[in-house]
């Protein structure tokens, strides 16, 4: 069943749900091999997934924010390698749509190519020499306006999702020391992707390096000129906090499955009985709890404020991740201390969820940016 089919949220984590199933019990095989789970993206695609966020103006679902960040959830909940990688591409169409900074003919071209084909982008912007864009550190990646088109050369890391993609939108320093983001099919001569991706956490979102060599381009795939380090606010970014809660609530749904079947010969009955046990889990319900209702909280307010208003959000959108994911990985280590030393054998997906969850805290914004960034509005309101 397509998801544009239905009318409630309900009925999309129910389809969500189902499709998902699958991605469990392939999860393991991708994170033993290294490799990227091209099969579940297909089956996000088949029941209309990709398409959710382009606007109802465009022929797409026009999914709040709110909701399609639940869906993000559920998708975790199965694998989180999944959840993250197709995030980045439903959160950009959403980006590129509130912007509306692309030339005409480009963006109506690339929504109809994501709506009707199947077509997948996301941002290439980390570079090994910077480090996270967000820290406002120069493109070495290049760009010369040339003969009516643009050349592009240099090295991007961190490219989520690498073998599924259609698009890369390139951040590039052009010869006056602009910054301008490109965009770039993977079948432009030039372009390449070298599998380097070995990371021990998120090992399905492939997020390898992006080589692009005299890569030359028409003109006006020159989207926008960019501020590194200097971002207007940006809710879809709300997916990497969804992404992590679902890991975190997959750990607690194993640990609480696990408590009510594991009976050592020690006791009379299962360890769901033991009080330390029920105060853990207790604490993880607790926490899931308040972590939903900031993250959701936040998102409505996101999907019902004004532009000017969503200019004042930013503190709550950084809170909102920092609160999370560090929530995230509490939850993951007390699932696992449910389970105890059986949580470190690679057949349970536990392990994978404490691996996955901790990647969490190197995605964008960082801890200290936030707080660095709360501390300096606190002093503010005191002056």
């Amino acid at each position: 069943m397509k998801l544009q089919t239905v009318n409630t949220n309900e009925e999309r984590e129910y389809i969500v749900h189902q499709t998902a199933q699958a991605f469990l019990s392939r999860a393991q095989k991708h994170d033993e091999e290294n490799t990227f789970p091209m099969e579940n993206i297909q089956e996000l695609k088949e029941i209309g997934y990709t398409t959710l966020t382009i606007p109802k103006e465009f022929g797409g679902a026009g999914l709040p924010l709110a909701d399609w960040l639940s869906l993000q959830e559920v998708i975790a909940t199965y694998d989180g390698s999944t959840s993250l990688s197709i995030g980045w591409h439903m959160g950009i169409i959403t980006q590129i749509i509130e912007n509306r900074s692309w030339p005409e003919n480009i963006l109506d071209r690339v929504l109809y190519e994501v709506l009707h084909e199947g077509k997948l982008l996301n941002a290439a912007a980390s570079e090994p020499e910077t480090g996270s864009p967000t820290r406002g550190g120069k493109p070495t990646t290049t760009a010369k306006n040339e003969k009516h088109s643009w050349v592009i050369n240099g090295r991007k890391s961190f490219t989520s999702m690498a073998p599924a993609l259609d698009y890369f939108i390139v951040s590039a320093t052009m010869e006056d020391g602009q910054v301008g983001n490109f965009l770039i099919h993977r079948s432009a001569p030039g372009v390449k992707i070298e599998e380097t991706w070995n990371s021990i956490a998120m090992r399905g979102t492939a997020s390898h390096d992006l080589y692009l060599k005299n890569v030359r381009i028409p003109a006006d795939h020159f989207l926008e000129v960019i501020h590194p380090g200097k971002k207007s606010p940006a809710g879809w970014l709300l997916h990497i906090p969804a992404c992590y809660l679902g890991i975190a609530q997959a750990a607690q749904n194993f640990a609480i499955d696990f408590a009510k079947s594991y009976s050592p010969n020690s006791l009379s009955s299962a360890i769901k009985d033991l009080p330390n046990v029920q105060v853990k889990i207790g604490e993880n319900e607790a926490d899931l709890i308040q972590a939903r209702y900031f993250l959701y909280g936040v998102a409505k307010k996101w999907d019902t404020s004004s532009q000017n208003e969503r200019l004042e959000m930013q503190s709550e959108l950084s809170s909102v991740k920092y609160h999370v994911v560090n929530s995230a990985v509490n939850i993951v280590d007390r699932a696992m201390r449910v389970v105890g030393a059986q949580s470190l054998f690679k057949e349970n997906p536990i392990q994978r969820y404490y691996r996955d969850v901790r990647a969490g805290l190197h995605n964008p914004p960082m801890d200290d940016r936030t707080l660095v960034s709360l501390a300096s509005k606190a002093f503010e309101r005191t002056e």
